[in-house]
């Protein structure tokens, strides 16, 4: 935002992190609060401590013990800062997602040479984890995990050697004893428990009590294509939409196990079995290629001649079909769960090439799974608003409790523009 729209929205944003921000115990806290969400929000090539605070003509001393020292709860910010989202958006999905920050040297915390996504190779990276309150026109990164890896994790060390070293590094950027390597799909459960489990933030609360339907999960493959992912969303009740692999074992939705007999020997009769190993996702939805029709999903932005709406189209078919893996539990006839496989074949391809797996009920029509599958693009959007406008990756700071703060803050000036955006009488920022 300019100078001049940060003026003019200066009386909103007060009140806003006045209200996000309430629970800090000190009245100092909340204005150098408001005053780093402020240095986020304006126009600037770099959001690290030092160019902010010149473009707000503080001292950077002032920010930096702000985000460092000062004794505050960014957990409690998050909290509010998804309860008044939950509260006045709708909330059709929970999308699950992570991003990478390249960083130069290895003293930011739980930095390393790891794969991201993001930026589609290994580099020297620290990855975040994230779940974000969606619909299909706003959203919300609302929670946040700093992925610690192996080589962070003096407990996974091969020596004593090893640990000893990781344990000064450990304690350099202060992480917490009880962060240690954990897969992502479970900083993910783990997050979802947070926000919304028994004795959590409350946010299925706030959007049902609006009278709206509970949302689904919603991941990439990352996450999508592990088994015990998939079941403990299911074990926490969640309905999902998830990305898988075309790879991925499983029987056609109409299969059915049959009964084995012992060829009349002595002892128990052995369970119910399927008579032939499973397929995969690939070969089932090839052989269903007669459902394919197209699909469009929503209204993009880039009109053409040959499509003047800007209509986001292509085809898709989808058929029920059973996921089967050993930990998948059978029921008394030994036949496995079934769910929905939904399966993109643009006209162009020879074959699919994406494919998901939603437990969602068997009457869902496919133009709904098609939208939710779909509805990740609005994790993209937030992570280009928030690196690219709101300096989610400038953070230079060496600390594990300032990485976690910057981000709340960086979530908590999204929420504002996404606030303004939505007040008719306020210009929304670019």
């Amino acid at each position: 935002m300019t100078p001049q729209e940060i003026a003019e929205a200066r009386p909103l944003l007060l009140g806003f992190t006045a209200e996000m921000l309430g629970g800090l115990p000190r009245k100092d806290q909340r204005a150098a609060g408001e005053l780093y969400v402020r240095g986020l929000l304006t126009d600037g090539q770099r959001k690290s401590m030092q160019p902010m605070a010149a473009r707000l003509g503080t001292d950077h001393q002032r920010l930096q013990q702000f985000i460092t020292s000062s004794t505050w709860d960014y957990v409690a910010v998050r909290q509010n800062v998804a309860r008044d989202f939950a509260g006045r958006c709708l909330v059709e999905a929970l999308v699950i997602d992570d991003t990478g920050f390249p960083k130069d040297g290895n003293a930011s915390p739980c930095v390393a040479r790891q794969y991201s996504g993001t930026l589609g190779k290994t580099a020297n990276c620290q990855i975040g984890v994230s779940v974000h309150l969606v619909n299909e026109r706003a959203s919300c990164a609302a929670d946040w995990r700093l992925f610690c890896p192996e080589s962070w994790d003096d407990a996974a060390a091969s020596d004593e050697v090893a640990a000893a070293g990781i344990r000064r590094r450990r304690e350099r950027a202060h992480i917490p004893d009880d962060v240690r390597h954990t897969e992502k799909w479970r900083l993910a459960l783990e997050m979802l428990d947070e926000m919304a489990g028994p004795g959590g933030w409350g946010v299925l609360e706030r959007v049902t009590a609006a009278g709206r339907a509970r949302p689904v999960a919603v991941a990439d493959a990352g996450y999508g294509d592990n088994t015990t992912f998939r079941l403990e969303l299911e074990n926490r009740d969640w309905q999902y939409v998830v990305a898988v692999k075309g790879t991925t074992s499983a029987y056609a939705g109409d299969a059915r196990p049959a009964a084995r007999s012992l060829g009349g020997g002595p002892g128990r009769p052995p369970k119910p079995a399927y008579p032939a190993p499973p397929a995969n996702l690939r070969q089932l939805a090839i052989a269903s290629a007669d459902k394919i029709g197209p699909v469009t999903w929503r209204q993009g932005t880039r009109v053409t001649k040959g499509n003047p709406t800007a209509s986001m189209t292509s085809c898709f078919l989808a058929i029920r079909v059973r996921p089967a893996n050993r930990d998948i539990r059978r029921a008394a006839d030994g036949s496995l769960p079934e769910c929905w496989l939904l399966a993109e074949w643009p006209p162009e391809a020879d074959e699919p090439t994406d494919y998901w797996l939603s437990n969602l009920p068997a009457s869902t029509p496919i133009e709904e799974l098609v939208r939710l599958a779909k509805i990740r693009w609005r994790i993209e959007h937030d992570y280009r608003e928030l690196k690219h406008g709101l300096g989610l990756g400038h953070f230079e700071g060496r600390s594990y409790l300032g990485w976690h703060r910057h981000v709340t803050l960086a979530a908590l000036a999204q929420a504002f523009c996404t606030k303004i955006r939505q007040d008719p009488k306020v210009p929304a920022p670019g």
